[in-house]
């Protein structure tokens, strides 16, 4: 293959300049003034039904243009999900938008709109409701068949069967196996038998949850919205509003973050469904408090793990049940709950049997969504921590112990649906990722001269590109006068420089600079159909969709250039600047005004890309914890990560994805948790009691890359954005082990616990 000249290259994010001036690029900025002000009036209880709703005091607000309530939805017609999936839906519709039964603490109650938010918060204080409050579910280890149903309607509606009980507030079940696990697991002569439990977590994306709508000169809802899924919001607000697909234009600025939350709908139905029955533009922007108390966050979830290995250190099987909190509503639930067993299982190559069974169950809880990992992370936390303390029961180096067993290139991975291994260098990463924290010559633990403790611990982790045979990813390309190219693609660039990378595996086959490709992303008029940024789908999915989008453009060039010059296409040659055959030549720039002058065939072309498998990308990570025994505070000194991503499209921006991955993990892992008080109600509602470490309580984070190639990916690539936050929870949790001798199954492990655990021992 020849040398890349733009792929693979450190490039400089195009939209850069404009985000470090602190130019007007996101969703508030771009809101065109005056606008209706929308706030939304919620529950105080986790479940109740609302008897009557009193509004006459706020509607006589100077300044309130509106109060919706229940009274002005059917509470009889279909529902919807906001859930942002492709077709089939697996997520449930059992959404109406405002319904007077309310199931979580912060359920919408009523939607007022008004001039400013002034007056449209005094309007809020204003209403009277009365509510019939009922008993609630929430502890989801005891949701399945509680007398308290979660969702009793007669409307409740699921599009595809995924073994749902409604009335058991059972909203999903799966299985998956091989050979005879409880007959595996019995001649094995070493055996861990543990239950994990994980928290919900939230994303914490600076960009609150922000949505704008107007009514545009043809008179069409147009939304403007922070969210990573424009033609998905399409879909969902068109199932809410129950008006044509054709009336609704749904456009993307930049996107302050999102990390899976904002595959949610999570604000734009409020904010159409105003916009759509005034006729008048306005404007959602959910405060902090709201961000963390009526989001979605990642799912909670219990898993029960036996993994067992033979004499020669051989793992020979893995059971893993799965027991997944969706909360109040369906949205991710069926499918989150998959990918904790199918991204952990498979890590492992030499097992005779694996079972892995998961049920989803609804509470009373704010509903679960999208969160970097997507499940992935919750399962690989227990598989991983308990490949750990197999390590330690069998006396063994936890790195050994996984270079024995890890799957490899070319073999069939185990519960990953028959796909075979087409790229991997896992082993080579987790090699490295020792090398780099210094494993062997440090050791796991060792007493500093101040009586802190320094200890390593040790994961690996896996997650998909795109999820296969429905993800898609579409490109057009054309050529301008002047011999620029324009690419339009529909996938989001949410912060994670999607719209550079695409740009440079177009640049890369076209043969030009990097500021010769204009971009235009996430746009439902203008863009060509793509699910949308998630599931590690972007550069694989979508890039090799400009790969060959830029391939086809090239032909034609060559085609037109071929015309002009008066020979046989493939005798021609194109540079990027040029086509030219033997001693005649042509521009790229007279080719684009020829095509156009002389109405010649468009140089433009569109492509659309699924793919039939989804290549796992991969990484090991290791880490160095500082632990004091006294106050049981836990420090990570250095975090080495190491990842094969096929081809890193772009080294810069696949090392900052992998540095934040590693963050995220490390405050999963050590200090953030989201708590309910006896009532239901959130109580880490603000960025003062959830706990998201900082760039100063975390000490060096090293990033390095063992690129393997993807012959189905765009020159190689694979996915980046999720599979780097899954080893962090697991390796420290194995740090924390070797730093205070006592494991902890449940995260966040904070330092009040190991405090604890060891005053325990102690008396």
């Amino acid at each position: 293959m020849k040398e890349l000249k733009t792929v693979n290259k450190p490039v400089r994010k195009k939209d850069a300049m404009q985000l470090l001036t602190g130019q007007p690029v996101y969703t508030d900025d771009l809101i065109k003034e005056p606008c209706l002000i929308i706030k939304l009036l919620r529950s105080p209880h986790a479940n109740a039904i609302v008897k009557e709703i009193h509004t006459e005091k706020a509607l006589a607000l100077e300044g309130i243009e509106a109060v919706f309530t229940y009274k002005d939805i059917d509470q009889d017609q279909e529902r919807y999900t906001i859930a942002g999936t492709s077709f089939p839906e697996f997520a449930p519709y059992d959404r109406l938008i405002i319904d007077r039964h309310v199931r979580y603490v912060g359920d919408v109650v009523a939607i007022v709109v008004g001039k400013d938010e002034k007056t449209v918060g005094k309007a809020m204080k204003l209403i009277d409701v009365e509510y019939e409050v009922l008993d609630a579910v929430l502890d989801f280890r005891q949701a399945l068949d509680n007398k308290t149903i979660v969702h009793p309607e007669s409307n409740w509606k699921l599009p595809v069967d995924t073994g749902a009980d409604v009335k058991r507030n059972l909203l999903a079940k799966e299985s998956s196996s091989m050979g005879d696990i409880d007959e595996v697991l019995k001649k094995c002569r070493y055996v861990v038998d543990r239950t994990y439990h994980t928290k919900a977590t939230q994303q914490c994306h600076m960009e609150p949850f922000t949505t704008f709508c107007e009514i545009d000169p043809y008179g069409r809802l147009h939304i403007t919205s922070s969210t990573q899924i424009v033609f998905h919001i399409r879909h969902i607000v068109a199932n809410a509003l129950h008006i044509p697909k054709s009336m609704i234009r749904v456009s993307k600025p930049r996107v302050g973050g999102g990390f899976g939350a904002k595959q949610t709908a999570v604000s734009e139905v409020y904010a159409a469904f105003v916009c759509y029955r005034l006729k008048k533009a306005c404007k959602l922007v959910f405060t902090r408090k709201e961000c963390f108390t009526a989001s979605s966050p990642r799912h909670e979830m219990q898993m029960h793990v036996r993994i067992g290995a033979d004499e020669n250190g051989i793992i020979k099987g893995i059971d893993l049940h799965t027991l997944s909190n969706t909360g109040a509503y369906g949205e991710h639930g069926p499918t989150t709950v998959g990918l904790s067993g199918h991204k952990s299982i498979p890590l492992y190559g030499k097992q005779e049997a694996y079972r892995f069974t998961g049920e989803v169950v609804y509470t009373n809880h704010m509903s679960s969504g999208a969160y970097r990992g997507f499940g992935a992370t919750q399962g690989l936390f227990a598989v991983e921590s308990a490949v750990n303390e197999l390590a330690s029961l069998m006396n063994t180096d936890p790195i050994e112990l996984r270079l024995k067993n890890i799957v490899k290139e070319g073999e069939i991975m185990p519960a990953y649906f028959n796909e075979p291994l087409t790229s991997c260098t896992l082993d080579k990463c987790l090699i490295r990722a020792g090398e780099m924290i210094g494993w062997k010559e440090k050791g796991q633990r060792r007493i500093l001269d101040n009586g802190k403790i320094r200890s390593l611990g040790v994961a690996i982790a896996m997650q998909g590109s795109g999820i296969s045979a429905v993800d898609v990813g579409s490109a057009t390309l054309k050529l301008n006068e002047g011999g620029f190219y324009s690419l339009i693609v529909g996938s989001a660039d949410m912060g994670t420089g999607s719209d550079t990378t695409l740009s440079q595996v177009a640049a890369e086959v076209l043969d030009c600079d990097l500021d010769h490709i204009q971009v235009f992303s996430a746009d439902t008029d203008i863009s060509p159909y793509d699910s949308g940024s998630y599931a590690s789908s972007t550069a694989y999915v979508t890039g090799k969709a400009v790969e060959r989008c830029a391939m086809k453009l090239r032909e034609k060039i060559i085609k037109a250039g071929a015309k002009t010059l008066e020979c046989d296409p493939e005798k021609c040659e194109f540079d990027g600047n040029t086509v030219f055959c033997e001693d005649k030549a042509v521009s790229l720039i007279d080719i684009a005004y020829t095509s156009m002058v002389f109405n010649n065939e468009a140089l433009e072309v569109s492509v659309s890309n699924s793919s039939p498998t989804s290549p796992p990308p991969f990484m090991a990570g290791t880490c160095e914890l500082e632990t004091d025994p006294e106050t049981g505070e836990c420090k990570v000194i250095e975090y080495a990560g190491v990842v094969d991503c096929g081809t890193p499209l772009n080294p810069n921006l696949t090392r900052i994805q992998t540095e934040g991955g590693i963050m995220q993990g490390i405050g999963m892992a050590l200090s953030e948790d989201i708590s309910y008080g006896v009532k239901g109600n959130v109580i880490e509602n603000s960025f003062m009691e959830y706990k998201i470490p900082t760039r100063m309580d975390v000490g060096k984070i090293s990033v390095e890359f063992e690129p393997s190639y993807e012959d189905l990916g765009p020159f190689g690539a694979k996915s980046i954005g999720e599979v780097v936050i899954n080893t962090t929870a697991p390796a420290i949790q194995e740090a924390v082990y070797q730093a205070c001798g006592k494991r902890f199954y449940e995260l966040p492990i904070k330092a009040e616990d190991i405090a604890l655990a060891k005053d325990r021992e102690e008396k």
